[in-house]
């Protein structure tokens, strides 16, 4: 699978605007400045694919990328204090859509920051996912902003802070050495083979 054959596709800000899914989907999941596109750029060895917002909860749709034989799906990021009541209703009605269509969801990659124990709407994403049965990853992100021991440290207390998600794969990422992104791909690409084999 070339993870370096990826282009913006389309993006929409209402579920109504969706079209239907014809692809396996990947999805990125992640609240305002976790390193979401950061991520996502380096997954693609692409330096903008993903835009890199200086301002947190600015991406307002779900952008469709095509990577190869799937979608690449970024969602816009939750849990910015900043954004207006509405903005967030706009978005729960968005993710609900989303999230409740017929769609071929090969895989959610869900965004922790690797500093921080999970905030509430971590958790609440995470449990969301959990309770639908949805396949889903915890990337670790900002992992190089850490030192050896922290990075050890961190690790021991999300093993608690994750217990209820003890059987969900964990992966530690930088955006920096580009350490985590080729065992992330390697994932991705089990993933989205084993959905496509489902419609064989």
């Amino acid at each position: 699978m070339n993870f370096n054959k990826a282009e913006f596709e389309f993006a929409v800000g209402a579920a109504s605007q969706l079209k239907p899914s014809e692809l396996p989907e990947v999805i990125f999941s992640g609240r305002s400045n976790v390193g979401k596109s950061s991520l996502i750029n380096k997954l693609v060895n692409r330096k903008a694919l993903a835009r890199v917002s200086a301002t947190p909860g600015k991406t307002a749709t779900i952008n469709f990328f095509r990577v190869d034989e799937f979608h690449l799906v970024d969602l816009p990021g939750y849990g910015y204090a900043k954004v207006s009541k509405s903005e967030k209703d706009r978005w729960a009605k968005l993710m609900e859509g989303y999230f409740n269509q017929d769609r071929r969801f090969a895989l959610v990659v869900q965004i922790v920051d690797m500093r921080h124990a999970p905030s509430k709407d971590d958790m609440n994403m995470i449990d969301y996912l959990y309770q639908r049965e949805l396949p889903f990853i915890i990337v670790l992100t900002k992992k190089d902003k850490l030192k050896k021991t922290q990075q050890q440290k961190r690790l021991a207390e999300l093993e608690q802070e994750l217990a209820d998600y003890s059987d969900v794969p964990k992966f530690p990422f930088s955006a920096v050495t580009g350490e985590g992104a080729q065992e992330i791909r390697e994932y991705i690409e089990k993933c989205v083979n084993e959905e496509a084999e489902t419609l064989c």
